[in-house]
């Protein structure tokens, strides 16, 4: 007895430490992990941040393995959710495709009903999700449990629908071939009761069925119960015994087996209500593995000539970086685009939709300009050298500041002859992405501002900086903006933004800014 007190003290403590950052005061409940164990997903609900806000039942989160076997601070799966109740039902083996309880198609910014759908993994995340059609599928609940099975071919979903015993009962639907599914049967009265069942979970073998109910007695208001299919017909089963190691006075839920351990969400000891939980008998660091991550370099150059990419021999480097906002810091859905100086070479990839981040292989010497657009922020553009082909990686991030009125963009590549308005060639990509950016905004207006250091007669500098904001305008007319959303004035050196002392700063002060005053 007193090994077990030990064991379980263990293993509570290890459990508080692994899910220290996902669990609070909100509900959170339905956890599943990616086939590579990497990134735990789970639903949360009453999240200021769900997709309906406070008031929505419940929107898909994830969070992923640190190298201390924590899980990370979780973050929205922005693009799996909807102002409906959202959860993970489960993935395909390789995990190309994720399974999603509820609808996608929306009428009048409403879900039409509930349902599954799925999503496919792309280079910058998931897809949007795609809905499944389920013959003579219904259900009246408010929300559904399931999970789908390792070979992707059956469904076992908690539903309240056609035939039900009581509340919600368990149901299976089995794959027909292709993408084309039958309806779902009910599994009968040796596992649905007269009340509620909840959350099944189909063990890899097809036959194992683990489930919540709370018509069946046990410790508490609702408890896992396992069950074995005993012939083909699905509805002839063994009588569901309760897994006593995890049940206790509250409510279990969401119980999912995986290599030795389960994770399943518990209202016992929990910071408010259900809070996720793990089961095993083995130390953590045995059973939850931190994979290092894979580096794929691209056996060559690819060379993009007349729209066709083409690969040719050549050694490679991967960079990589994250995109943010540069007010909140949250991660943001953008397009990166590299390419070489002299134009036989370009790439572009999407950042991953659940963490933000890009990776695409280059060429492992040479000048590069790398671009980042995203709807409703100002575009950037910088100078990457790869000097050496001795490197494999390169980290860059960047923070993009979104359009609103007030925000200031100083154009740092935007140079002019000395004492004149003549515009350097150097300066002409920043100015095209200037005109790229107003062309995607139709109704955005701005305001070019034009400063120089203090050095000189403040009359002349005061007349230089206002030319130089004319060639600007100009150039961007040329470029097709019209000249109603611009404005300008020249301010000389009476603005300073650096020490006008310090040679090195006061080059800071010689700079042309836009102000957005019309979103």
């Amino acid at each position: 007895m007193l090994v077990l007190f030990f064991s379980a003290a263990t293993l509570h403590a290890q459990e508080k430490y692994l899910f220290v950052n996902i669990n609070t005061e909100y509900d959170e409940q339905n956890p599943v992990l990616s086939p590579d164990g990497q990134v735990l997903y789970f639903t949360r609900s009453n999240h200021a941040e769900n997709a309906g806000g406070v008031l929505d039942k419940g929107d898909i989160w994830y969070s992923e393995l640190m190298p201390d076997r924590s899980w990370s601070v979780p973050k929205n799966a922005r693009r799996l959710n909807n102002k409906g109740w959202n959860a993970v039902l489960g993935f395909s083996s390789d995990g190309s495709t994720i399974y999603l309880h509820n609808h996608y198609t929306e009428m009048n910014n409403r879900v039409k009903t509930q349902g599954i759908a799925k999503a496919q993994r792309r280079t910058g995340g998931w897809s949007a999700p795609e809905d499944i059609d389920i013959p003579y599928f219904k259900n009246l609940s408010a929300i559904q449990g399931g999970s789908i099975s390792m070979d992707g071919k059956v469904l076992v979903l908690s539903i309240e629908s056609y035939g039900t015993k009581g509340a919600e009962d368990i149901y299976v639907v089995l794959k027909k071939g292709n993408d084309q599914w039958g309806e779902p049967k009910n599994l009968g009265s040796t596992v649905n009761s007269k009340y509620q069942e909840f959350t099944p979970f189909l063990a890899d073998d097809n036959r194992t069925l683990y489930f919540s109910s709370n018509g069946r007695g046990g410790k508490g208001s609702s408890d896992v119960f396992v069950t074995q299919r005993l012939d083909d017909s699905w509805t002839n089963w063994s009588t569901p015994q309760g897994v006593d190691e995890v049940n206790t006075k509250g409510r279990e839920l969401g119980y999912r087996l995986y290599e030795g351990f389960a994770i399943y969400s518990s209202t016992i000891s929990s910071d408010g209500y259900s809070d996720l939980k793990i089961h095993t008998d083995r130390p953590l660091d045995s059973i939850i593995v931190v994979k290092e991550p894979e580096v794929k370099l691209d056996s060559g150059i690819r060379i993009v000539e007349a729209g066709k990419e083409t690969l040719v021999a050549g050694p490679a480097i991967t960079v990589y970086g994250k995109v943010k906002d540069v007010n909140t810091q949250d991660h943001i859905d953008a397009i990166v685009t590299i390419e070489h100086k002299d134009h036989d070479f370009k790439k572009e990839v999407a950042t991953a939709d659940d963490n933000g981040y890009y990776s695409l292989s280059i060429p492992a010497a040479g000048i590069y300009e790398v671009r980042i657009d995203a709807p409703g922020y100002i575009s950037k553009r910088e100078t990457l050298d790869v000097y050496t082909r001795e490197m494999k990686l390169v980290e860059m991030n960047y923070e993009l500041q979104p359009i609103s009125v007030g925000t200031t963009v100083n154009l740092k590549n935007v140079l002019f002859q000395q004492s004149t308005a003549n515009i350097l060639d150097t300066s002409y990509e920043e100015l095209d992405l200037v005109a790229d950016i107003m062309k995607q905004n139709p109704s955005m207006k701005i305001r070019l501002e034009g400063h120089t250091d203090n050095r000189g007669v403040a009359k002349h500098n005061q007349r230089l900086s206002k030319k130089r904001v004319e060639a600007v305008e100009e150039y961007l007319v040329k470029k097709g903006i019209s000249s109603n959303r611009i404005s300008g004035k020249g301010y000389g050196g009476s603005k300073p933004i650096a020490d006008n002392e310090d040679p090195e700063l006061r080059k800071l002060n010689r700079r042309v800014e836009f102000t957005i005053v019309k979103e």
